[in-house]
């Protein structure tokens, strides 16, 4: 529906349709207005959907008055989202942004008014200060000791822990020591770190949050005002949310109640930099009575992505871990998840390029694929096999869109041809105008580099002013504080045309929350920066143990937290999933890599592909007779039956069923060791058919 329709209908009458778009769960959340609710809400359930017609129903029944609503969340990308969302559905003056943006703006208002004088600088890098400081205490200042010691600065700000108990609360949650530093040389380094920025006259973006907070506590007119201005509270993302931001949270809140949280335990991926779920987990402790509603409508991924999610959670949780959300897919059947074990990370990476080619010849769009990664190092390979199989690529985290020099210049074209463009021309005929002169052409380049690369730039550009004039929907400003519902200037004109004066305003506002223009390429990201987003194809690869979980991660707690990485990155992928791992590091070194404990009793299950094979090659009879065969071994000798064979490597044995000792050794992690002592008898149970062989999965 159009704003120009929301705005024709009678109140009662719009309230009454957003409703009637949501499923019965989404409902209920949009409908429960007042009083604290937790919406616990999986992976591709709706949740953005269900919060936003949430406020906009408070708006249109008059519990809300625009104005009075804050809604906050994680990154600018989101909270831009959540108000383009809010601005369709007719709704301005929300305040939708994030902790840090929505605290900047109320520390910048009052700061000339409670302490005087302009508010200090923001150091956007933390590193030339720690570096001072780390100079002060005697302690190592090279890039990558600054970037640990930076970090665990941040930790100990946004837990609310001072530099005198640094030391005990390190220990307390088992917090490794950064850069091989003990916690009293940390504790020391933070206070330094303190009196180099109190001698600058600067502050970091921990400060922005903590000064506030301060400031509403201490200041009784100010927290008057602020929470005479909002009345209502929205979290997203609730489980990331830190110490430090539930502290804000509360000293907006003032002790009401009027707060609806989102989140999912489940995909807590940021305990190293502080969030916690606990606040999630323990929401109806704190707020007896409170409203709660689970979305487990999954309308993102297939049935097939669903299970795989569902499985990976189920079949590795610990009694300690909180009870996971069981999704329900609502989308059709799709191809079934892909599995394969490449012999080394090169073949990985070729191999991946290649397949991510056959779907591109297939129909979907680069920009529709992914593949997703543990740590950015890992990004170079893929880079190269992607350029070698020439399929256009970006990744994620790094040079941001709207940094491009290519991208200032582009606008500044656009911003001057905004006043002069002809009226009577299309807006998608006025932008390619504008921009041939800057890299733009009907064709690409026939080669990868930086020509294709601009190119894709620019044609992310004019791709986004064709859906701005197929479009055709008008739109209503954000209200930066009280603004009427009827008074907002039509961001389109009146008979629904878009212009490039139009173009250049939805620009500047991506450019402020980061939101970037889709650009035509395969995305390579870490699991972290995936965080948020979906693709209709995912290859999740590097599936190894010691890169997922990390070789860091040595307590069960952090080992937890690696598992729910896995999670969110089989989540992001709507409707393609495929899994890989390689058993070597380089071509023609020994195979002595292991995949993730997390799949080991997954791998192959419901099988398209693996080693270029059909799922009916896993023989499920095989693999019952090695378990028989693994249980009387272990018995005779009186060890757990793991230090006979892992469940994994026998999967990997039903799956390449090797006849000679050359074959067995192709399986990932049995090692000489292994070999010499129960390979022959392996062998012989591979070999023999007594017990029935062939795959139950075969028609």
């Amino acid at each position: 529906m159009r704003l120009r329709d929301w705005a024709a209908m009678p109140a009662h009458a719009s309230a009454d349709a957003l409703l009637d778009a949501l499923d019965p769960e989404q409902r209920q959340v949009a409908s429960t207005l007042t009083g604290p609710v937790c919406v616990l809400a999986g992976a591709g359930t709706g949740k953005t959907r269900a919060i936003t017609h949430r406020i906009a129903y408070g708006v249109r029944t008059g519990v809300y008055r625009p104005a009075s609503v804050l809604a906050v969340t994680f990154t600018a990308r989101a909270a831009g989202e959540m108000r383009v969302r809010l601005r369709d559905l007719g709704v301005a003056g929300v305040q939708a942004r994030t902790f840090h943006a929505a605290a900047l703006r109320q520390l910048g208002h009052f700061w000339p008014r409670v302490v005087g004088g302009a508010a200090p600088r923001i150091v956007e890098q933390k590193s030339v200060l720690v570096a001072e400081a780390g100079r002060r205490v005697g302690l190592p200042v090279d890039r990558v000791a600054v970037r640990d010691l930076a970090g665990e600065i941040e930790w100990s700000k946004v837990s609310l822990v001072t530099a005198d108990d640094y030391p005990a609360a390190a220990a307390a949650v088992m917090r490794p020591a950064p850069a091989g530093h003990d916690a009293h040389a940390v504790a020391r380094l933070i206070t330094a770190y303190e009196d180099v920025k109190t001698e600058r006259g600067v502050v970091d973006f921990e400060d922005v949050l903590l000064l506030l907070a301060a400031m509403l506590g201490q200041r009784p007119e100010v927290a008057e005002e602020v929470r005479g201005q909002y009345r209502h509270f929205v979290v997203d993302e609730y489980q990331d949310v830190s110490p430090l931001q539930q502290h804000l949270l509360e000293q907006w809140l003032g002790g009401r109640r009027e707060l609806c949280v989102v989140g999912d335990p489940s995909q807590t991926i940021y305990s190293f930099a502080g969030a916690s779920p606990h606040h999630l987990l323990t929401f109806r402790k704190r707020y007896p009575g409170a409203a709660q509603v689970k979305l487990v409508r999954d309308y993102r991924s297939t049935p097939q992505v669903v299970a795989l999610a569902n499985r990976l959670l189920t079949a590795t949780r610990r009694p300690a871990d909180p009870t996971p959300l069981h999704l329900v897919a609502q989308q059709p059947d799709g191809p079934r998840v892909r599995w394969t074990a490449y012999d080394h990370d090169e073949a990985e990476a070729a191999g991946v390029a290649a397949r991510a080619a056959r779907l591109v010849a297939s129909g979907v769009r680069p920009s529709e694929i992914a593949v997703l990664y543990r740590t950015n190092v890992q990004a170079e390979a893929f880079e190269q096999a992607f350029a070698s199989a020439d399929v256009g690529y970006q990744v994620r985290g790094g040079e941001r869109f709207f940094a491009r020099r290519d991208v200032r210049d582009a606008l500044v074209l656009l911003r001057g041809g905004a006043r002069s463009a002809d009226p009577g021309t299309p807006l998608g005929q006025t932008v390619r105008d504008v921009l041939t002169s800057v890299g733009w052409a009907p064709t690409p380049p026939a080669s990868r580099g930086a020509a294709r690369e601009r190119w894709d730039a620019m044609h992310a550009l004019v791709t986004l002013a064709d859906d701005l004039a197929a479009a055709r929907t008008p739109g209503v400003e954000q209200g930066e504080d009280v603004l009427d519902l009827g008074a907002g200037r039509a961001l389109v004109p009146a008979d629904g045309g878009a212009s490039l004066a139009d173009l250049v305003a939805e620009l500047d506002e991506r450019a402020a929350a980061q939101h970037a223009p889709t650009v035509e390429g395969v995305t390579l990201a870490s699991l972290h920066a995936a965080k948020g987003l979906e693709w209709d194809a995912v290859f999740l690869v590097g599936l190894s143990d010691g890169l997922l979980p990390i070789s860091l991660a040595q307590t069960d707690a952090a080992v937890a937290e690696e598992r729910r990485l896995l999670y969110v990155g089989v989540t992001r992928a709507r409707r393609h999933l495929e899994l890989s791992y390689a058993g070597a590091r380089t071509p023609g070194s020994r195979a002595s890599r292991r995949r993730t404990p997390f799949l080991d009793r997954l791998w192959g299950q419901d099988v398209d592909e693996r080693r270029g094979t059909a799922d009916g090659d896993v023989d499920r009879g095989l693999v019952e007779r090695l378990r028989r065969w693994r249980e009387e071994v272990a018995r005779e000798r009186g060890v757990p039956p793991s230090r006979v064979l892992t469940d994994g490597m026998i999967t990997d044995v039903a799956a390449l069923r090797p006849s000679s000792p050359a074959e067995l050794r192709q399986v990932p992690g049995l090692g000489q060791t292994r070999l010499a002592d129960v390979g022959a008898a392996l062998l012989a149970v591979v070999t023999s058919r007594d017990g029935g062989a062939g795959s139950a999965d075969q028609p």
